[in-house]
């Protein structure tokens, strides 16, 4: 066994994150490559390459007959980032003779100006960004060395689209074979549709309960990821967070005034990649003994970046039930139960469109393998501005005026 002459090869990220250093679209990252020889040391180039891609793959089991079977493969990519360079190579092809010790080849790249996608980890696909560096001496195996950095791009909620309320009614006739029960209706809202993990989402509800049976309503916050190959789509679905309320009688009606549930520390939505999509929905529900739940839908937007605290009031569902301030009150737990299985939230007729859509293969069970951390921007409150305070009716002799600071 020949003896390594590198003692050390290693890629050190000019960043605070030591692990995974993270990055935006158009940011410039920077660091150095360390390269340490237990003696003198020959060479013929050191060469670095930026990657980053969205991938997924997947295999079916078909079947072509009752004694065929066969393995069907799905899988797709999309590029992000491709860029190299040269830390050290001789311009006539020579070799690089370097002494015992430690180098150090500084390198920089700026990442490509338009958006790229946030790093994702999935069941069936990954968004991964690295750097890799390679090592080519004489008469020896190339070494290489592959680090990992995290790409998250900013979700500003603070926009007119992600600040809009959101609200639905839906209804449905609770009956079992050809006997009915009554009708159960759902109204429900949220202030917007743009918040960030940690939040709470105060729930604006009321539950009609026109039936003969007592119901029980509910809420969850669902994840949705979608993996897009050769036009095929293939689904996992889970719950992040639910919310229980309490029994609505039969022929009574129950209001929530801002139930609060609270926001896990989740991912951020994924929307612009072609084949990897990762969406949330705020599912208001009513359990119905005896027949399928009724269940009304909210979109929801993970962003990365917090509601300004000088936001817009005017569109803020919540302000308009000011005087119902339970859900601030509202204790969450810090080690609540974990959630249902997406199985037990999902309707009857839901459950055969996603059948239809997605494959029986499915696992529904269980979040995110590898959750993101949102990356949360600090907002400080600014001093409000010096004014003056003039009397709007002064006195000829005696007039005052006098200078305040908040």
């Amino acid at each position: 066994m020949v003896f390594d002459n590198v003692k050390t090869l290693d890629i050190v990220f000019d960043s605070p994150e030591v692990e995974s250093p993270v990055f935006s679209s158009g940011d410039v990252v920077s660091g150095k490559v360390v390269l340490d020889f237990q003696r003198k040391g020959k060479l013929e180039s050191l060469k670095l390459h930026a990657e980053g891609f969205a991938k997924v793959h997947w295999t079916e089991s078909r079947s072509a007959g009752s004694s065929t079977a066969y393995t069907q493969n799905y899988s797709d990519e999309v590029e992000y980032l491709n860029q190299r360079e040269v830390l050290l190579q001789a311009d006539n092809g020579e070799l690089t003779i370097l002494p015992a010790g430690r180098h150090e080849f500084p390198f920089s790249f700026q990442l490509p100006e338009e958006t790229l996608v946030t790093s994702f980890e999935g069941k069936h696909g990954s968004i991964r960004y690295w750097v890799k560096v390679k090592l080519h001496r004489p008469w020896a195996r190339v070494k290489k060395i592959k680090k990992e950095f995290t790409v998250i791009e900013p979700i500003d909620i603070n926009t007119p689209a992600l600040l809009a309320p959101q609200a639905g009614t839906k209804d449905k006739m609770a009956r079992v074979w050809y006997r009915n029960f009554g009708q159960v209706s759902i109204t429900a809202k949220i202030d917007r549709k743009g918040y960030t993990p940690g939040e709470v989402i105060p729930v604006f509800a009321e539950f009609d309960n026109a039936t003969s049976r007592s119901v029980v309503p509910k809420a969850y916050i669902t994840q949705t990821q979608t993996f897009i190959a050769r036009g095929t789509m293939k689904q996992k679905k889970s719950v992040v967070a639910t919310l229980s309320g309490d029994i609505v009688g039969a022929q009574r009606r129950e209001t929530w005034h801002g139930r609060a549930i609270k926001i896990p520390p989740v991912g951020p939505s994924i929307l612009q990649c072609r084949i990897i999509r990762v969406e949330y929905m705020l599912r208001v529900c009513v359990d119905v003994p005896g027949t399928s739940k009724l269940c009304l839908e909210l979109p929801l937007v993970m962003g990365t970046i917090p509601l300004h605290p000088f936001g817009s009031r005017t569109s803020s569902v919540s302000s308009q039930y000011s005087v119902h301030l339970e859900w601030l009150r509202m204790a969450i737990p810090e080690q609540p139960e974990p959630p249902p299985d997406y199985s037990s939230v999902v309707t009857d007729e839901e459950a055969q469109q996603n059948t239809a859509v997605s494959h029986p293969q499915e696992d529904l069970s269980g979040i995110l393998e590898q959750p993101l951390r949102a990356f949360v921007q600090e907002f400080r409150f600014r001093p409000p501005p010096v004014y003056c305070e003039v009397d709007p009716n002064p006195q000829p002799i005696n007039m005052r005026r006098r200078c305040m600071t908040c």
